[in-house]
């Protein structure tokens, strides 16, 4: 049988797997159909609701405006899907091109797509996690069960760490009413994923509106009461909060504990894959059967240096996903690379910030529009030369902008007289990072890997 033959064949009577009901799954078993897939197509996810949208959980839903169970995600074409909800995957045999099932069941594919993102990381210490008044945030559950708290009567609430989704949190909280406090072992809040520069701003909005902001300590221990509530905490400079609620938001943990053994090349970083979603097995050599999308996935990205980039970003699991869905059933000369330049959001303390491409990458900045003081500005990230990001404060109708100027690779500083700059705005300064060494609370964007040109390779095992 001709490969094109058998593509054909599997494209009428092949058997898909997706293993993960999230963003990136739903759209990929949809791109599926929508590109002629007529196979068996099972989509397994551990949670027992179908594929829900995130953004919300931390924002809407927080505030009360929206319930968690309104969150489903809308279908943009008829799926004819087997769905395993509730169910989580334990192992995958390559060799046999079966996934296990935490039921004892078993699934055999030809093509498996792996989806599985992301969940919170969880309090250190698990007899603390497990009080009364401690939260973490990123299913529609743990969002559903912080609301129905805070609006229960509480009082004071604690947030643990300042990255997007803990400034998300302590924002909702504020415009609730309740007393905040939040406390961040970096310099400022978002100063990981945007820098020191631009975290000073987000830490003087944060005071502007109330938030008790402590940076440069972490929390030691929570304290419970004798019937296991939350009561207080303990800083590490030897200081304590009395609090109700604590919200930890301690970035993410990638879901690969399931891919163990399997001879993939999957660890904490996630599971490395080819610029066509393809993923790499423990050899470095690509696979044919098995694809990556979403938050789970590290691929190397040729506008970055080729560095493998895992992206927390809505619209990269919606494009990869894709990407992965149309290359699953295509030959190889019809392959499609995933060049998606990153781009994300959020909206915290009446603040509209937009980011596109890799600010962390950034070795120097330059405010290119508005002022800093100002709240509403738009800040350029500068690597060897040339424009590698963009983060705008207020100033959103710009990023599309700043998008050519990276896709273009523009030069660093950007010259472009005819925008609204200030005296001495163009002048470039250290975006200020923090050391890449020191843990980070999740990071929209991760870096890893080296760029093909230094030619050097170092095996790590993989650890937390």
């Amino acid at each position: 049988m001709s490969a094109e033959t058998a593509l054909r064949d599997f494209r009428r009577r092949g058997r898909v797997v997706v293993v993960g009901a999230s963003l990136a799954g739903l759209r990929g078993a949809e791109a599926l159909r929508a590109g002629g897939f007529t196979g068996s197509l099972t989509v397994v996810g551990d949670e027992a609701r179908e594929p829900y949208d995130r953004p919300p959980l931390s924002k809407q839903v927080l505030l009360g405006r929206t319930a968690a169970d309104a969150t489903t995600l809308p279908r943009r074409h008829g799926l004819d899907v087997r769905w395993r909800l509730g169910v989580a995957a334990t192992g995958l045999d390559l060799a046999e091109r079966r996934v296990s099932l935490a039921d004892g069941d078993e699934i055999e594919y030809d093509r498996l797509l792996i989806a599985t993102g992301a969940r919170a990381r969880p309090w250190f210490k698990e007899a603390e996690a497990a009080l009364d008044g401690v939260f973490v945030l990123r299913t529609a559950d743990d969002s559903a069960r912080l609301n129905r708290r805070l609006a229960a009567g509480t009082r004071r609430v604690l947030v643990v760490g300042a990255g997007f989704t803990g400034s998300e949190i302590a924002s909702a909280c504020r415009e609730r009413g309740l007393e905040v406090t939040v406390v961040e072992r970096g310099p400022a809040p978002l100063a990981g994923a945007l820098g020191g520069v631009v975290g000073a701003v987000a830490a003087r909005l944060q005071r502007a509106h109330g938030v008790d902001l402590r940076c440069g300590v972490t929390v030691t221990s929570l304290e419970g009461d004798a019937a296991g509530r939350l009561r207080r905490a303990h800083l590490s400079d030897g200081s304590t909060l009395d609090a109700e609620v604590a919200v930890v938001g301690l970035g993410a943990v990638r879901n690969t504990e399931w891919l163990a053994g399997s001879g993939l090349a999957a660890g904490p970083r996630g599971v490395a894959c080819d610029a066509g979603c393809r993923a790499f097995d423990v050899h470095g050599i690509v696979t044919d059967d098995v694809f990556v999308a979403g938050d789970v996935a590290r691929s190397p990205h040729p506008l970055f240096g080729y560095q493998f980039l895992s992206l927390e970003h809505w619209g990269n699991a919606v494009e990869q996903a894709e990407i992965a869905a149309h290359n699953m059933i295509s030959s190889g000369l019809a392959r499609r690379p995933h060049l998606w330049v990153p781009a994300f959001w959020s909206a915290q303390f009446g603040i509209n910030i937009k980011s596109v491409g890799v600010p962390p990458m950034g070795e120097e900045i330059v405010v290119t529009q508005g002022a800093l003081e100002e709240d509403r500005f738009v800040v350029t990230y500068g690597f060897q030369g040339r424009v590698i990001a963009a983060v705008a404060f207020d100033q959103a109708r710009w990023i599309d902008f700043y998008r050519r100027l990276i896709e273009s690779a523009a030069p660093f500083p950007p010259d472009f007289p005819n925008v609204d700059r200030r005296a001495g705005g163009t002048r470039p300064i250290p975006a200020d990072f923090p050391d890449p060494s020191l843990p980070s609370h999740g990071p929209t964007v991760t870096l890893s890997g080296y760029s093909p040109s230094e030619r050097r390779l170092q095996f790590t095992p993989a650890r937390a």
